[in-house]
């Protein structure tokens, strides 16, 4: 059975760029219809599965309470097992793309920790200032004005400083001051001034002191990820309820598994299945495949036709390369006085600067943070393991709270053809293959660790008043997904043009970390969402003309 339905612009996916185009459609006076793989889930119910779960399931899986439907699954617990595993990764750093996602209706911003960094200048000219990895096809100017509208769309929260800015280019201010640093994060400062570097407040999407869009400000509950309790954190979820009450049409439980053009290549429809495997075909104007940068290649493998042997928008064969993210390790820090993370929102700064410099040739940098996290649960199950009872049990957790800190180190990594998203030969429910990510992080980012990062968070640590300071693992993902459908101004060498649209199919447009063909040391979210404002300008533009 096949049903029919349509508007004047297609999104496939329902997080924060399909969001944030939709709103710009329904603003211009077009229709706008959404698909969402998996289904809709209210914030209570998201709290309450995470209440329910069982103290170690609650540490080690904080995806917990978004448990993935057969019929549109997504990773979670990895076991190595590919009948098993929905994203089945291999390579010499298969473990730093476990990435962890959500496919309910409002993505993964539901468990995003709400930081907001730009790329800088630099981040954006890597082959040309450094003679490594693939340059933009603008400069930051360019982007500067489409960070700053999705600022103001999310509702961010930083410094009026210039000087705490990040970078301090920047053509408004933000709209609600920076959060102030808890006890652990104060220390940082001065600590870092010691040897010689800055540690800085970061962005936030969350609101500060005041409502807005219709959500409170932060009471500081570090419960972000897996969900802001209260929706102080900005999440697509709520953006929806404002989007849908003005006309969109939000379709749950719809997997999108093919993109029709025809002999001119334009696209004509969307095909989706229902956990049924009832077939509906979805016509437009205009479509955008703003799912994330595994879904969204996956999606274009599996559409091949006579006419695009393989696959969507992939001509050039760079649909599924240079998958990104921004490999990090841990770093566990033992105090003799107490730290205390845990007061706030879960990151509130970092160290910035050890990002950028003319080492760049030679090795990645990446950015040096404190986690903000509260430690209780982590202390709490290594007591328990200890067998303590009674004041015994009390006392260790405490102690092991307070006086433990735990540093993210995270860095950026180089585009590479060979690190690939292809289509496993394992099928899900529905018959639709998993997708398969091999990954290398490269010589470039295990140097930068080993020579750069490593030994300045060692200084950092000890400058904190670390007696120990333990790398505590290889690289893992950040899931900050980028790469995929990569954008130049080359059709032969990449997916989209500088509007995030196709080079093959003119009415096609696949916005979002997909498309960034650099990844910097940052969390990328801020970057996809300015690029999404960029392509609803163009979608505009071009769905208007006809």
């Amino acid at each position: 059975m096949v049903s029919k339905m349509g508007a004047d612009v297609v999104i496939a996916g329902t997080g924060i760029v399909g969001c944030l185009i939709a709103e710009q459609m329904l603003d211009a006076g077009l229709s706008v219809l959404m698909l969402e793989a998996g289904p809709r889930i209210d914030r209570g119910r998201i709290i309450e599965n995470y209440r329910n779960m069982p103290p170690a399931a609650k540490v080690a899986n904080p995806d917990g309470p978004f448990p993935p439907k057969p019929w549109a699954l997504h990773p979670m617990d990895y076991t190595g097992d590919p009948d098993k595993d929905y994203l089945i990764t291999s390579g010499p750093d298969a473990k730093a793309y476990q990435q962890t996602y959500v496919r309910y209706v409002g993505g993964a911003t539901w468990h995003w920790a709400g930081t907001l960094w730009r790329l800088t200048p630099e981040d954006m000219m890597l082959n040309a200032k450094f003679g490594v990895g693939r340059d933009w096809p603008f400069d930051y100017s360019v982007l500067e004005p489409y960070y700053t509208r999705a600022e103001y769309a999310i509702g961010a929260a930083g410094p009026s400083d210039p000087a705490l800015q990040w970078p301090p280019i920047r053509s408004k201010p933000y709209m609600m001051e920076a959060f102030p640093f808890g006890s652990g994060q104060r220390r940082c400062v001065p600590a870092a001034e010691s040897i010689g570097l800055q540690y800085i407040p970061c962005a936030q999407a969350r609101n500060n002191k005041l409502a807005y869009q219709g959500r409170p400000p932060c009471s500081g509950n570090n419960n972000c990820m897996p969900a802001c309790p209260i929706a102080a954190k900005y999440d697509a979820y709520s953006a929806l309820l404002r989007i849908e009450a003005k006309g969109a049409v939000v379709v749950p439980n719809a997997v999108v598994y093919r993109v029709e053009t025809d002999d001119k290549n334009n696209v004509q429809a969307l095909h989706f299945y229902d956990p049924n495997k009832t077939s509906t075909r979805v016509t437009g104007k205009t479509f955008v495949l703003a799912c994330n940068g595994i879904e969204t290649p996956k999606i274009l493998l599996l559409s091949k036709n006579e006419n695009n042997a393989n696959g969507i928008a992939n001509s050039s064969d760079q649909v599924g390369r240079n998958m990104m993210d921004t490999p990090k390790f841990f770093v566990l820090a033992k105090f003799k006085e107490p730290i205390w993370s845990g007061l706030g929102p879960v990151q509130t700064g970092a160290i910035m600067s050890t990002s950028q410099g003319d080492f760049r040739s030679r090795y990645a940098g990446g950015q040096i943070s404190l986690i903000n996290f509260s430690g209780a649960g982590y202390a709490g199950l290594a007591a328990l393991k200890q067998k303590l009872v009674g004041k015994a049990l009390d006392e260790a957790i405490r102690r092991e709270t307070a006086c433990n800190g735990v540093i993210a180190v995270e860095h950026e990594v180089l585009p590479s053809a060979e690190n690939r998203l292809t289509l496993s030969d394992k099928k899900d429910m529905l018959g639709l293959n998993k997708p398969a990510v091999y990954y290398d992080v490269g010589d470039y980012v295990r140097n930068g660790a080993d020579l750069h990062t490593f030994p300045i968070t060692r200084k950092f640590a000890e400058a904190l008043g670390a007696e120990k300071v333990i790398r505590l693992s290889g690289f893992e993902a950040s899931q900050h997904i980028m790469g995929g459908t990569i954008m130049g101004k080359d059709a032969n060498t990449s997916v989209v043009d500088t509007d995030c649209r196709a080079h093959d199919h003119p009415n096609l447009f696949l916005p979002g970390g997909s498309a960034m063909p650099s990844a910097g040391s940052g969390n990328s979210t801020l970057t996809m969402a300015a690029l999404g404002v960029k392509a609803a300008d163009a979608i505009v533009n071009q769905t208007k003309r006809g």
